[in-house]
């Protein structure tokens, strides 16, 4: 089974075909000419920050003492907005490209900056801000970057790597565990490894976040592993709440969250602008994060619980194969969970194939007026991940934290 990063490109200016990649944020990028790094400028983009009713969360906890797990592409520790934020980590690949090639780390880092990025330069006032910024990342290589040349080889040879770096993860005492990837082809099946994997995570204490697949025009395809039962699955909206179209409609869909004109960060010190339910779960996590790190004792299913629970803009009848429970909002799970009992709650797998009446109809994924105003923000269209750079960082070394 291939897994893939939940994610294509298409350059904002020339329009081009969707493609599933294997994780690249490269294929058919377009850049514009660079521009200053301004102090907001980033910031600003960042829609998803005051969506996700970060300020309110952030009076509570920032991610302090939570041990978030990247299983990705890897992640670049040198990066100015995740410097002191990043623990050594595992590769579970063992060759590929390596640092200082273009074709490394990148989806990994973008997604480790939506969860726990922490701006730089003078009051970390440039660059991107995560979720819960005060986290750290465990860095776990367990596929590699579109346009890596060893891509054929790890499909022949490591397809155990995803089973072994949940384990590896979890061991370690990763709070959270991110999984920015999955198979959501035709012929995408459960892999008995994998699930043994999640399911040994969750034992341990591990909460477990997945995307829910880039299958909505292609056939809603179940994307594994999101479709693994007790993994939190997240799908996409835009700023106004709407289901994006790329985003997987299915059974095991949780909650939703942001994955369009999500701006990332790049090994390459630049910003980019992007989509993907891959983004989705990150910020999912980034959310997961805050609510372990104010309530440290509660299990992987009363999480889950809770972030279904105080969900916003729930779809009609309560959730939908679409959203899930409705949009992630982590300060209200931190509040609702202040009446809680830590416990030891187990997610049963589910008996039936669709939680509902299955995948929602078009006249069912309208956008949400009750939060439109709010989330409105900065204009930008494109669906497709990775389209457009945004600025080039400064290159001064008290800006960058290059040597």
């Amino acid at each position: 089974m291939t897994r893939t990063a939940h994610r294509g490109t298409r350059p904002r200016r020339a329009p081009r075909g969707r493609a599933l990649l294997v994780a690249a944020l490269a294929t058919g990028l377009a850049l514009l000419p660079t521009t200053t790094a301004y102090a907001d400028g980033i910031r600003a983009k960042q829609w998803a920050l005051e969506a996700m009713h970060t300020a309110e969360a952030w009076r509570t906890t920032k991610g302090e003492g939570i041990t978030v797990a990247v299983l990705d592409t890897g992640v670049d520790d040198q990066h100015p907005d995740l410097a002191g934020n990043v623990l050594p980590g595992r590769d579970m690949v063992g060759f590929g490209a390596a640092r200082g090639d273009r074709p490394w780390a990148r989806h990994g880092t973008a997604m480790a900056g939506i969860i726990a990025g922490h701006g730089h330069g003078a009051g970390n006032a440039d660059g991107v801000m995560g979720i819960a910024p005060e986290a750290k990342i465990l860095p776990v290589r367990v596929i590699l970057e579109d346009g890596d040349t060893a891509r054929g080889k790890a499909r022949n040879t490591r397809g155990n790597a995803l089973a072994e770096g949940i384990r590896w993860a979890a061991d370690q005492g990763a709070d959270v565990i991110n999984l920015s990837l999955g198979d959501d082809s035709e012929s995408a099946h459960p892999e008995a490894s994998e699930d043994a994997a999640v399911q040994y995570a969750l034992k341990k204490g591990a909460a477990v976040v997945a995307s829910a697949g880039n299958g909505g025009e292609r056939g809603d395809h179940i994307s594994y592993p999101a479709a693994y039962p007790g993994v939190i699955a997240a799908t996409a909206v835009d700023r106004y709440g709407t289901r994006a179209s790329f985003s997987t409609r299915r059974w095991y869909a949780t909650v939703s969250a942001p994955g369009v004109d999500v701006v990332i960060a790049d090994p390459d010190r630049k910003y980019y602008e992007g989509w993907g339910t891959s983004a989705a779960s990150a910020f999912v996590s980034g959310a997961v994060a805050l609510v372990k790190a104010a309530h440290p004792g509660l299990s992987p299913a009363q999480i889950k619980d809770l972030l279904e629970d105080t969900a916003r803009n729930a779809p009609s009848g309560g959730r939908d194969d679409s959203r899930g429970y409705g949009f992630v909002d982590p300060a209200a799970a931190i509040k609702a969970a202040a009446r809680l009992e830590p416990g030891e709650r187990k997610a049963a797998a589910r008996s039936e194939r669709y939680f509902g009446e299955g995948p929602d109809t078009a006249e069912e994924d309208g956008p949400s007026t009750a939060w439109a105003g709010p989330l409105a923000g900065s204009a930008g269209g494109v669906l497709l991940v990775v389209a457009v750079v945004l600025w080039r960082g400064s290159r001064r070394p008290h800006d960058t934290g290059a040597p």
